[in-house]
């Protein structure tokens, strides 16, 4: 038997997601037939590369994705991007929140700075999304936030980081009780160690220190994230809210 996922006549709205794991998972809800927003904060290379994807899936689908600059921390960039939206495609139906940063540093060398600028991005980046995404979702859509095993493990050096994505586990608790009247459902992924540009910048005896720890043997890929998001949002889950699916390859920290 085989199960076709269509999101034909969708509109998805994925940030952070010039790389890396939001890349990917505008690879595949376009895949799937939806129409994607690539969220990027217009920092270093994120324009260049998410224009760069919108093209190439454009290519396969003409008019079916577009690069959108916005700061997630920012209440007005992010108001301002859900009201362009809400003109460009009458609404959306999935928010995906990937945008995230990482500052790590042991308690005693973080500087107030490293703490606020992750919180700001990684958590209230997810706040003012869901605010002002839900003005604009149309009913029976799906938000999914990027947690981590950091939220549960407290992993070393990560104080701000794992704050954040306990926030963001908890925000979507919330949010499935808020937006349930509205067949609005909301989840979270708690991704372990996945083989990113940013896990890249991990020392590598420190990351095959890590591998020992996984039961499965292996740092996990971009696109099992990305697969378990396209689940959440897709009819298989319709009866999947609150809840934080952790995607760590049996690693327990």
């Amino acid at each position: 038997m085989s199960i076709n996922l269509d999101f034909s006549g969708k509109v998805a709205l994925i940030t952070g997601a010039s790389q890396g794991i939001g890349a990917e998972m505008a690879r595949r809800f376009h895949a799937a037939g939806a129409t994607v927003v690539l969220n990027h904060p217009d920092v270093g290379t994120a324009r260049a590369d998410a224009e760069q994807l919108a093209a190439t899936l454009n290519a396969l689908r003409p008019d079916s994705a577009s690069a959108w600059a916005a700061d997630v921390s920012k209440a007005g960039a992010v108001q301002g991007m859900m009201q362009d939206l809400r003109a460009k495609h009458a609404g959306i139906d999935f928010l995906i929140n990937n945008a995230g940063i990482l500052r790590d540093h042991t308690l005693a060398k973080m500087t107030i700075e490293d703490w606020q600028a992750v919180v700001d991005v990684n958590l209230t980046g997810v706040f003012l999304c869901c605010k002002f995404g839900l003005e604009i979702m149309r009913d029976g859509g799906a938000i999914v936030g990027l947690g981590s095993i950091s939220a549960f493990h407290g992993s070393f050096g990560q104080a701000n980081y794992a704050a954040a994505k306990a926030g963001v586990q908890a925000i979507m608790r919330v949010v499935s009780r808020e937006a349930a009247k509205r067949g609005i459902r909301a989840n979270a992924i708690a991704p372990g160690v996945i083989a990113t540009a940013m896990t890249a910048t991990i020392p590598e005896n420190i990351r095959m220190e890590m591998v020992k720890n996984i039961p499965l043997g292996r740092l996990g890929s971009p696109s099992e994230v990305a697969d378990v998001a396209l689940f959440l949002c897709s009819p298989l889950a319709s009866y999947v809210s609150g809840q934080t699916i952790e995607v760590n390859g049996g690693w327990r920290g």
